[in-house]
């Protein structure tokens, strides 16, 4: 009965119950007119494997009584493996379709590991298709009343082909009052990239990834974490002039449970560094 109930919790109560973590950030260099600027990152839907469309509308809903300036989303729209392929590609438009909900007007995103398993270029077409960008090895920049910083965005490092020289080119790196905010599924590229030369020039770093470990046993801590994202499981990090912040994930993998690690929409309030 204890099992069960345990069972009962995990896949049904906690595994719904979406925890709003809020905390500010502040980046070296960025203009004062985006101080107080909100982002809202979410990551790791996995639809429809165990993500119930009720489930992602109101993620959807929650997400927009916020009112955050931009959303950004760091990959695993769908999942891998699940299922037959007509299935995942259905799974990745429908996906798309709930996530077109989102009114703010800033909104990207870059594919994971699983994505790319799927169908990078069938997800990324869904999400652009819905009014959501797609960051391919690219950048764009964040205008404000003559301010600007610069998102970029890199392929997933697990299975794709992950270039920071495409994604921050030498002709953004180290611009005085211009820094860089950079989508990466896989937290722990955080350590390639800080070695790479375009890394002095990120002040921030979203990524997903992990689920946060999803089961988190007490005195134990998270049963399993998949490659890139043993290091680096959840919230923020300061490496160096740096900063990671690890989002949990919304949707779960390989059983319908979460334990001790609730599904989190983040909210990252910029300050002027």
């Amino acid at each position: 009965m204890g099992g069960a109930g345990l069972a009962l919790y995990s896949g049904e109560i906690a595994r719904h119950w979406v925890e709003v973590v809020e905390t500010d950030v502040k980046l070296a260099g960025l203009p004062q007119v985006f101080d107080g600027m909100r982002i809202v990152q979410f990551s790791d839907i996995h639809f429809d494997e165990f993500s119930e469309p009720f489930f992602i509308r109101s993620v959807v809903e929650r997400v927009n009584r916020l009112q955050p300036d931009a959303v950004f989303l760091t990959g695993d729209f769908v999942t891998d493996g699940f299922s037959t392929r007509k299935y995942q590609f259905n799974a990745a438009w429908k996906c798309a379709e709930i996530l077109s909900g989102l009114t703010c007007k800033l909104r990207y995103a870059v594919l994971g590991n699983h994505d790319f398993g799927v169908s990078a270029w069938l997800v990324g077409k869904a999400l652009e298709a819905n009014g959501i960008s797609v960051l391919h090895n690219s950048h764009v920049p964040i205008e404000r009343a003559g301010g600007r910083f610069w998102l970029a965005g890199v392929y997933d490092p697990v299975v794709g082909w992950a270039d920071p020289d495409k994604a921050i080119p030498k002709a953004i790196r180290n611009v005085p009052n211009e820094p860089v905010v950079l989508l990466c599924h896989a937290p722990d590229f955080a350590d390639t990239v800080r070695k790479h030369a375009s890394g002095e020039s990120v002040g921030l770093m979203l990524s997903g990834h992990t689920h946060g470990g999803q089961v988190r046993l007490p005195f134990f801590g998270a049963v399993e974490l998949p490659e890139l994202g043993k290091k680096y499981v959840e919230g923020l990090f300061r490496l160096g002039p740096m900063q990671l912040y690890v989002n949990r994930g919304i949707g779960t993998i390989g059983l319908p449970f979460r334990l001790n690690c609730p599904p989190e929409i983040t909210v990252l309030t910029l300050r002027a560094g």
